[in-house]
């Protein structure tokens, strides 16, 4: 039987990569990370190794074209 699988938002902080191991090992998830890029440019760099690293299955970057608040 497949295991279930669970979505991460995914900011690459403390937090959010201490909690892919955990979601693995106390509810046996595969982890599936996201990432909402806003323009963090430099921030994204070594994202996806940092979640595999920590257990991910895998990483998804989407890019946004929205407006962002207080731009015109």
């Amino acid at each position: 039987m497949a295991k279930e699988k669970v979505v991460l938002a995914y900011s690459g902080g403390l937090d959010t990569t201490a909690i892919i191991p955990w979601l693995k090992e106390t509810y046996g998830y595969d982890v599936i990370c996201a990432c909402i890029d806003v323009g963090q440019e430099s921030e994204l760099e070594g994202l996806d190794e940092r979640a595999k690293y920590s257990g991910a299955e895998k990483l998804y970057i989407i890019r946004s074209e929205e407006r962002r608040v207080g731009k015109e």
